[in-house]
């Protein structure tokens, strides 16, 4: 911590973790058990859909959501068209512009009525207990809080004191309104997975799904919501949140919206809200939805336990790929394992392409040290490997002719996989041991080809554009070297090391790679 750990508010680190560690969960607790509300084809929602799943019988809606700004309006208008349910579950919401928004959309919905559960993972969302209660104390609204620290007062040392419980995290993402609309995805909740932040904008994808998709969407969110590790928080502290605190957090949220109301990014979000509103059911591609999601009780299990875990579900699909396989995985760390499997599919004959960070463009410096091992094996067993350029955010805003926050840095969020061109999966998986083994995840295969088809096309189009290619060659002495190579107006560009970094920022990776930390990562 940087200098930070031998003293914490004026108290020795010992006598903190002696405070910390006698904290303990609260083990004789009201958990209220509740399920996603049924019989919701009467609401406006309801009505819509089955009018739009006539015409597709048995098969889910999917509706790519690309656009940060859009992926934020999609969550306000359904929020806004609620008439009974709002189930939200996320690692991270924030306290800032759009996550300020979010509540107030919330909120406006729970005054309405509407009843809004929403679980958050406790150290992922780093949310202000004091807020939480206070929207606790809405009678329509209840937060619970998965896996929580016990020390509430002292958080960062309770999480280290209690490390390999609290080391287990949800990293699911999902939003559903009244059991007839869902959105799953990378994005969490906070500026820069909605094209809100200047200094870093995350290219994230998400999928609007309507169909039968969305009620396996809302049993998941159930046995999360059930799970012995989801505590209400008002468990937590011990305490309810009061009328008058919940009062002036709705009036705080609602002048926040109102001084913003002729900000840039409000200006640009509702030039889009239009579109957004008149695609209806324009947009959406069709097929079977198949939820893929770890079992909540994978957190109390050990890391090798693969009981309950989400990636051996795929081969449940029984769909083998045959001939070409994208890999979209900002954090991808593949381990040995991995590297063997993507080699025997290329000798297969399976076309295998990865797309992630480059370590200019990558959030986690720790993340790319695990990675950079593994690239020479992958490249030499015919898997293609692309890397993001840090300027991808403004080729592809230009491209769409959108404008947004210049000088932004881009960084790869989305964690998608194409099978074959005929079915695509988009959820909150990372190929890394972080989310295969430790953390809990959630994500959608949508079988439709026309949708695969879509998504790959449109990023096979640009990825020389946003993305550097990396090949593997032989220097003088017949070491194998790496090399980034650019194309672009100019011709073909080649370099011999990581592009766009300091030399420190090379040396800091370099050293993180030497820790062993990957089973972390």
């Amino acid at each position: 911590m940087r200098g930070q750990l031998n003293i914490v508010h004026g108290l020795p680190v010992a006598a903190l973790l002696l405070v910390s560690g006698c904290a303990s969960l609260p083990t004789d607790i009201e958990r209220t058990e509740s399920h996603a509300l049924r019989g919701t084809e009467t609401t406006r929602l309801g009505r819509i859909g089955q009018a739009m799943l006539k015409a597709h019988p048995g098969e889910s809606g999917f509706r790519p959501l690309p656009n940060g700004v859009d992926a934020l309006l999609a969550r306000l208008v359904l929020a806004e068209a609620a008439e009974r349910s709002l189930d939200v579950q996320y690692y991270i919401w924030h306290d800032d512009l759009t996550g300020r928004h979010f509540a107030h959309a919330l909120l406006r919905a729970a005054d309405r009525g509407v009843r809004v559960r929403v679980i958050l993972d406790d150290v992922g969302a780093r949310a202000d207990d004091e807020n939480l209660l206070s929207l606790d104390a809405h009678p329509n609204i209840e937060i619970r809080l998965f896996n929580p620290v016990a020390s509430r007062n002292f958080r960062g040392l309770g999480m280290l004191s209690d490390f390999s419980r609290t080391n287990r995290r949800m990293h699911n993402k999902s939003f559903t309104a009244d059991n007839q609309r869902a959105i799953l995805g990378g994005r969490n909740i906070g500026d820069e997975y909605f094209e809100a932040q200047s200094d870093v904008a995350f290219g994230d994808l998400d999928v609007l799904t309507v169909g039968p998709g969305v009620s396996d969407v809302s049993d998941a969110f159930d046995r999360y919501w059930n799970a012995p590790a989801s505590f209400p928080i008002q468990a937590l502290l011990g305490r309810g949140g009061e009328t008058a605190s919940l009062d002036a957090l709705r009036a705080k949220l609602a002048a926040f919206v109102e001084s913003q109301h002729d900000s840039p990014y409000a200006i640009r979000a509702r030039s889009q809200l239009d579109e957004v509103l008149a695609a209806g059911s324009e947009g959406f591609f069709w097929g079977k939805a198949h939820l893929l999601y770890d079992d909540p009780a994978k957190i109390s299990r050990a890391p090798e336990d693969t009981e309950g875990h989400l990636l051996p579900q795929f081969a449940d699909l029984r769909a083998p790929v045959q001939n070409e396989l994208l890999i979209i995985s900002p954090y991808f760390v593949p381990g040995e394992p991995g590297v063997a499997w993507l080699r025997g599919l290329v000798k297969r004959g399976v076309r295998v392409t990865v797309l992630t960070n480059s370590l200019a463009a990558t959030d986690v410096g720790a993340v790319h040290a695990g990675y950079q091992r593994y690239r020479q094996a992958l490249l030499a067993g015919g898997v293609k490997l692309y890397e993001l350029k840090p300027d991808a955010i403004e080729h592809e805003r230009a491209k769409r002719g959108k404008s947004g926050i210049s000088g932004s840095r881009a960084s790869l969020h989305a964690k998608t996989f194409v099978f074959d061109r005929r079915a695509v999966f988009i959820g909150s998986l990372n190929l890394d041991p972080r989310s295969i083994q430790l953390n809990t995840e959630i994500g959608l295969v949508c079988a439709s080809a026309p949708l695969a088809e879509e998504l790959a096309g449109r990023l096979e189009q640009n990825l020389d554009k946003i993305a550097w290619r990396l090949e593997r060659k032989l220097d003088a002495s017949g070491d194998a070297r790496i090399v980034w190579v650019e194309s672009g107006a100019e011709g073909v560009r080649r370099r011999t090391e990581e592009p766009e970094v300091s030399t420190w920022r090379r040396f800091s990776v370099w050293f993180l790679g030497l820790l062993p930390i990957e089973a972390q990562l």
